[in-house]
């Protein structure tokens, strides 16, 4: 089991490449507070310290890219971004270089995850040895989630939706929990969803 450690190195893989097909739109280009979820993701995963940040793409990807330029990311594209979940993870993660010791996955629409909850993953990350860190919100575990390099092989041995959930489950004993408000599980999926978030963001 890896040792508790202040220099591990942690990067930040976010999943930007669905469809939307419930939005009728591409979501990640959807603006909040009047900065698109993408960028928004992509910025509260750097100013965590994320070293690299992966933002994993497919549908509109040039749009994506363009949305994205000025920052330093690295864009990896999802051919099959209609597929499960896990396809995209497994880019994410094969982005990966070998120096990285652990990532934390990020869902690009869960709107309410800001800097400090990342940056509490890591620092919970670096005081155990535990093999992943989870965020929960009252009974319900949910992204974002910080995995060590010792669980990638199962991460990209699994297929399926969701971010690696059944690795998560057959390590939940094992696992360090970060608790956060149950008023912090928001993700958005429908035009409903985000009519809910904009008013409570104004």
């Amino acid at each position: 089991m890896p040792r508790a450690t202040e220099t591990l190195r942690v990067a930040g893989v976010i999943l930007a490449a669905g469809a939307s097909r419930r939005m009728g739109k591409n979501k990640m280009l959807l603006e909040l507070a009047g900065e698109t979820l993408v960028r928004r993701a992509a910025k509260r995963a750097l100013g965590a310290g994320l070293s690299p940040v992966v933002v994993v793409i497919g549908h509109e990807a040039a749009r994506l890219r363009a949305e994205l330029k000025d920052l330093s990311l690295e864009l990896v594209v999802n051919p099959d971004y209609t597929g499960p979940t896990s396809g995209s993870l497994h880019r994410g993660l094969n982005t990966l270089g070998a120096e990285v010791d652990a990532v934390v996955v990020v869902l690009g629409d869960m709107v309410r995850v800001t800097v400090d909850s990342l940056a509490m993953l890591v620092a919970a990350a670096r005081g155990t040895a535990a093999p992943l860190v989870v965020s929960r919100y009252g009974d319900v575990t949910a992204p974002p989630l910080l995995f060590r390099r010792t669980l990638f092989g199962e991460l990209l041995a699994w297929t399926g939706e969701g971010c690696g959930k059944a690795v998560v489950q057959a390590h939940k004993h094992e696992a360090m929990y970060v608790d956060r408000p149950e008023a912090l599980l928001v993700d958005v999926d429908t035009p409903e969803d985000f009519a809910a978030v904009q008013s409570r963001s104004s």
